[in-house]
């Protein structure tokens, strides 16, 4: 963003960071029922570069998988949890069962999962939950990369392009 008089942007080292993992896991806290407007805004950033291609042809993303990690202090794990997994798939992550995680405090003001008193890193429902999605995620990125990704044929928009739109590489992108 500096190219549009912004004295910073820390996006284009973090994106290297993504490239060059086989997993994303997000991470973020329920704020007012919903993810974060820094969650929202990753995504968005992830979005945004949607439209680069892999060197076979797919969207950047195929052959890395995806979860998540909501942390917070009233209900909404799910809510958050589903809108971050569907736009991680919509971008191109595979994402296998039980991708997410979280936890939830006591309603209201109250400690974070690290606080001290908060029963965070001892309640068992989040550290199931967090081993069974680590343990997924790492067994379907594995698949993946002995699969050598996903079989581009058939998700290449160059052959879905071809004679129809081929200066317009994903509809998706505006």
């Amino acid at each position: 963003m500096r190219e549009h008089g912004w004295e910073s942007d820390e996006w284009p080292v973090l994106y290297e960071r993504v490239m060059d993992a086989d997993i994303l896991v997000l991470c973020g806290p329920i704020w007012l029922g919903d993810n974060s407007s820094v969650m929202k805004h990753v995504i968005e950033r992830l979005y945004a570069c949607s439209s680069l291609l892999n060197e076979r042809g797919q969207y950047a993303y195929y052959g890395r998988v995806g979860g998540c990690l909501i942390t917070g202090n009233e209900d909404g794990v799910k809510h958050c949890a589903m809108n971050v997994l569907y736009s991680l798939q919509h971008l191109g992550y595979t994402i296998p069962p039980q991708a997410d995680a979280g936890w939830i405090g006591e309603a209201g003001p109250g400690p974070s999962y690290l606080d001290p008193g908060s029963g965070g890193p001892e309640n068992d429902f989040t550290n199931r939950n967090s081993s069974f999605m680590t343990w997924n995620l790492m067994h379907l990125a594995a698949m993946l990369q002995r699969a050598d990704g996903i079989p581009p044929h058939g998700n290449r928009h160059t052959e879905w392009d071809a004679g129809c739109r081929p200066d317009y590489p994903n509809p998706e992108h505006r």
